[in-house]
């Protein structure tokens, strides 16, 4: 099956959900915060209500209203993603029917967590979301959180379906995404943001990224640069952003990206339980990192 080369574009940030300081869900913060992704920090898509949208503590209903508030903000000029993953095939259809709904234009979809099914049973799972959508799908193989990793045959079979058409990769096995690349034809985007231009080498293109809230121009400038053969630039932007890259990961990407967020002045708000705010010391530390990639915080 042929798909698109690039369905979402190179620069795709998995968006935090904004919280109002009780921890109520903030529709116009998120509005606002995608605004600031697309039209600032050159993002081609956003990812809404995956993991680093605290997913696992928002309800149906907040989902769908924050897969209807960015659309509206932005679906004119970006694509809006929504995670609709769980580890119940039944749920996830239902969100998955509820995000189309609400106007999303694609969806990513986790492996299942926790019940860790068979390889039959991630055909099955999977399968089963793209049969009954209308909307294409994008993969997240992230075998570390989900306990089991999608086996390069199941997503060369998966690569079938017409509407399975790409992988966020936070494997972090170039060579099972080798074979794979030389097998199928999924678009490759990298889970894990300090993997980009590795994973762009063996034939990805582009990045779901976390720290992209912060450094997105200069990532795509890096994607960009090694498309057009600049490897040299490419490479000094991967090795001067890595700070950055790994820092925001030193707590759950979530906690320290809503806290520079807040620094910026953009809605973020707290963190759900039972993920804990970062401390001055944490936030600190993350400033040296961004200072140490050449950006300021």
């Amino acid at each position: 099956m042929t798909h698109d080369h690039r369905p979402f574009g190179r620069l795709i940030t998995a968006m935090v959900s904004p919280f109002h300081d009780d921890g109520s869900l903030n529709a116009e913060g998120a509005a606002r915060l995608a605004t600031y992704l697309v039209d600032e920090q050159a993002n081609d898509t956003l990812v809404i209500n995956g993991t680093a949208g605290e997913s696992p503590t928002t309800s149906d209903g907040e989902k769908e209203t924050l897969v209807r508030a960015v659309v509206e903000a932005v679906g004119d000029r970006a694509k809006v993603v929504a995670g609709v993953g769980t580890n119940d095939t039944r749920h996830t259809i239902e969100l998955a029917a509820a995000a189309e709904k609400a106007g999303a234009h694609g969806l990513l979809v986790v492996t299942p967590y926790y019940n860790k099914p068979t390889q039959a049973g991630l055909i099955r799972h999977f399968t089963a979301v793209a049969d009954t959508s209308g909307l294409p799908v994008m993969l997240y193989d992230i075998p570390h959180r989900s306990g089991v990793e999608i086996a390069t045959e199941t997503l060369v079979k998966l690569a079938e379906h017409p509407r399975i058409v790409g992988v966020k990769d936070a494997k972090g096995n170039l060579t099972a995404t080798s074979w794979v690349k030389r097998r199928a034809d999924l678009a490759y985007y990298s889970g894990d943001d300090a993997l980009t231009l590795p994973l762009l080498a063996i034939g990805g293109v582009g990045v779901v990224g976390t720290s992209t809230h912060l450094c997105g121009p200069e990532t795509k400038e890096m994607i960009e640069a090694f498309e057009r053969g600049d490897v040299t630039t490419a490479g000094e932007l991967h090795r001067r952003l890595l700070p950055l890259y790994t820092g925001v990961f030193k707590l759950p990407g979530t906690v320290l990206v809503k806290a520079a967020l807040k620094t910026r002045g953009l809605p973020a708000g707290p963190v759900r339980s039972p993920l804990v705010d970062a401390t001055d010391a944490e936030l600190a530390e993350l400033r040296d990192d961004c200072a140490t990639a050449g950006l300021a915080l």
